[in-house]
């Protein structure tokens, strides 16, 4: 919250979020994502290139969204499958 960064994050266009007191889920969820995301790719392959890697991360996300089976769903659907279904409850109501 410091004066300085308040003013650069706005010139950027960024929105601060600060975190909560004892509340870092957020910050856990998406370091957990990164360390998934190390184990599953970047640790088991080699890419000599940019593009490779884009394309390699391109890969991961699809296979991310359409075929795991998360904790925080129960296990029971895919992230599409939740978004999906989330989506058509918004719509209805």
């Amino acid at each position: 919250m410091s004066y300085h960064f308040q003013p650069e994050i706005a010139f950027l266009g960024i929105e601060a979020s600060p975190g909560f007191v004892r509340a870092p889920e957020g910050n856990g969820v998406a370091a957990r994502f990164i360390r998934t995301l190390k184990q599953q790719l970047l640790w088991v392959q080699t890419l000599d290139t940019v593009e490779e890697l884009r394309q390699a991360l391109l890969e991961f996300k699809e296979r991310f969204i359409r075929h795991w089976l998360l904790q925080r769903h129960g296990y029971y659907a895919t992230p599409a499958k939740v978004r999906a279904a989330h989506a058509s409850l918004s719509e209805a109501a």
